[in-house]
């Protein structure tokens, strides 16, 4: 998965379209034809899109430049002694802003653009409008939780994004260290705000934050042992630089003093009021328990899915699915002759030490090793598959320690704008049983090649298009793409090991199972329990997975359901260009046509797929 980030200025314009609402119903252009009896000169056409361009590029800069975070994420320099403003005075002024630029949008002649600038037009129109709309939504989510937040997302970035290039970059480190109390009182008013309003998470999530919270507070300078995760990274960097004793000792005392009379203090506090807000929280699990939580749910998975299938229709998708998987592994069992019933399989693959690496360093060493090999090997084929392929490096690297007790199994880190920082597929080694051999072919292509690494690379790289779509998300699309490149490989003779194949598949209906129990739970009141049980009955996964999982659905209510939605829709749309092009079906100019745009919702990528298939056809 691509990792959803806490809800600041910053990471929700990361995120723009992460949720975004149901996609722009026609995207057909009439520019330099006639529009309504006037010809539109290639002139007009030209300098309206040159206007919009530079509109859309100014509205992403000037979201950019609000927030600090965003430019650390994206390597920019400018603030990186500051956070977010997370107040919801703040809030308040980017509705307002979001207003303000709808309006310029609106004064664009559509009918005068270029199609790519048409279509930029319809989705910057849309995620504004949908920003503006899901402004009464703003409270309805769990700034802090066992998947990510503010408490764990401000040492992730500092170690991932802050670089220490400089004494000038050490020093704005030192301040964003003292920086924290201020943040940290932000937060803390809004999780009172939203209990106030009666949106709490369940009392399972607050152990989970409070001890990732007291792990970033623990060792060096802040008790013996070993150095703390900050006080390390800090050393490390400034180790590095080509300064004098003096200078290195002076920025070593300042971070101590930072990390002790700054950070400790907002991180105790967060967890006095994470304290207080655990024991008045309650075990329901849906947000069907929210007011007007079904009209939020609906919202969502409309965002999400860019659909507009209803939470009943993606739970039946999820049982079909779920059906039609299991038969395919039953061919697997019958393909290595083992015999009983698929449960019975199940529990083999789950209790069977030898798909199950040693659980030590050497161990760990190893399956890094051999998913980079994985990756390798892909990338050597993708001239078959892909006729653009992205310029940034690709690593594999574990999740670090702080994090990876409540992180999830997998993720992909884009690579910085300027490529100084290459994408990462991070891998939860934290438990090794629950990371098996026999899926490891199929994460590493799914987080890298040619999974998110082949598409949120290139599409930042993508030429002619503006920022916001180089850096915007539609969950549907991206981890539509990712499960998509599971099965991708298959079809030119990876996964020769049944074992791997039956892996494969596992993956694919651990997804299916989602669509049922996001809905389950969201929708149709089922308890942390009844999905557990769903997930265990139901794939060859451990239940510690399956509870992680459950986990994961209640605390991102709908994101889950991208994923087999997205990949049924690439699945469609290839078969349709496969159908009408017959021998003229190009897969590496298919390709082309889901990734040399950047993401869209998935009815506009219908559309980009027949147009492709027109001009096939035509040609």
């Amino acid at each position: 998965m691509f990792p959803l980030k806490p809800a600041a200025v910053a990471v929700s314009l990361l995120l723009l379209t992460t949720a975004c609402s149901e996609a722009p119903q026609n995207m057909t252009q009439q520019t330099g034809t006639t529009v309504e009896n006037a010809v539109v000169s290639v002139a007009d056409i030209q300098a309206e899109s040159a206007k919009a361009n530079e509109l859309f590029e100014e509205i992403f800069m000037d979201g950019v430049m609000r927030s600090p975070m965003f430019q650390s994420y994206l390597g920019i320099k400018d603030d990186q002694d500051k956070w977010d403003d997370l107040s919801d005075a703040v809030a308040e002024e980017e509705l307002e802003i979001a207003k303000a630029h709808l309006e310029k949008v609106l004064a664009i002649d559509p009918a005068k653009l270029d199609k790519q600038t048409y279509v930029s037009w319809l989705l910057m129109k849309q995620r504004l409008e949908n920003e503006i709309e899901d402004f009464k939504w703003r409270h309805y989510s769990y700034p802090v939780n066992q998947m990510f937040g503010m408490h764990s997302g401000v040492a992730s970035m500092l170690i991932n994004q802050h670089r220490i290039d400089d004494v000038t970059d050490a020093e704005a480190y030192i301040a964003r260290l003292n920086a924290l109390p201020l943040l940290f009182e932000q937060l803390a008013e809004n999780l009172k705000i939203r209990a106030e309003k009666g949106i709490m998470a369940p009392k399972f999530v607050y152990p989970y934050a409070i001890s990732d919270s007291r792990n970033i507070i623990s060792g060096a300078p802040f008790d013996e042992g070993e150095s703390s995760v900050l006080f390390a990274d800090f050393t490390k960097k400034v180790m590095r630089l080509d300064i004098d004793q003096s200078q290195y000792e002076g920025l070593i005392s300042a971070a101590t003093t930072a990390l002790l009379e700054s950070v400790k203090p907002a991180y105790e506090g967060l967890i006095e009021t994470l304290q207080e807000l655990e024991q008045q929280a309650d075990t329901r699990d849906g947000v069907w328990k929210f007011p007007d939580g079904e009209a939020f749910y609906n919202n969502a998975l409309k965002r999400t899915t860019t659909t507009n299938l209803t939470a009943s229709e993606i739970h039946e998708i999820g049982l079909q699915e779920v059906a039609r998987i299991h038969d395919e592994m039953r061919g697997i069992m019958a393909q290595v002759n083992f015999e009983g019933t698929l449960q019975d399989f199940f529990e083999y693959m789950r209790n069977n030490d030898e798909f199950v690496y040693p659980d030590t360093a050497e161990g760990r060493e190893q399956y890094i090793a051999d998913a980079t090999a994985l990756i390798d090997v892909m990338r050597g084929r993708l001239d078959e598959l892909f006729i653009t392929k992205p310029k940034a490096d690709l690593i594999v690297k574990a999740v670090e320690p702080f994090r990876e007790k409540s992180a999830g199994k997998a993720f992909y880190q884009p690579p910085s704008m300027d490529g100084s920082r290459p994408g990462v597929y991070y891998a939860n080694l934290y438990d090794m049983a629950s990371m098996p051999s026999y899926q490891m072919e199929a994460l590493a292509y799914h987080e890298g090649i040619p999974g998110h690494h082949m598409q949120l690379a290139i599409q930042q790289e993508l030429e002619g298009i503006p920022s916001f779509r180089k850096f915007g998300r539609y969950t549907a699309y991206t981890e539509g793409w990712g499960l998509y490149t599971e099965l991708l490989p298959k079809e030119i003779g990876f996964y020769q090991d049944p074992y791997s194949d039956f892996g494969r598949l596992a993956m694919e209906l651990w997804r299916a199972v989602r669509l049922v129990v996001d809905t389950g739970i969201h929708a149709k009141q089922w308890t942390r329990e009844q999905g557990i049980e769903f997930y265990v009955k139901n794939t060859p996964n451990a239940e510690a997975d399956a509870r992680k999982m459950v986990e994961r659905h209640i605390v991102m209510p709908s994101q889950a359901t991208a994923y087999k939605i997205g990949m049924l829709k690439i699945l469609e749309l290839r078969e349709k260009a496969k159908q009408e092009l017959g021998d003229r079906f190009d897969i590496r100019q298919f390709h082309d046509v889901v990734l040399a745009n950047g993401p869209v919702p998935l009815n506009i990528l219908e559309q980009f797929v027949d147009e492709y298939i027109q001009s096939a056809q035509a040609q």
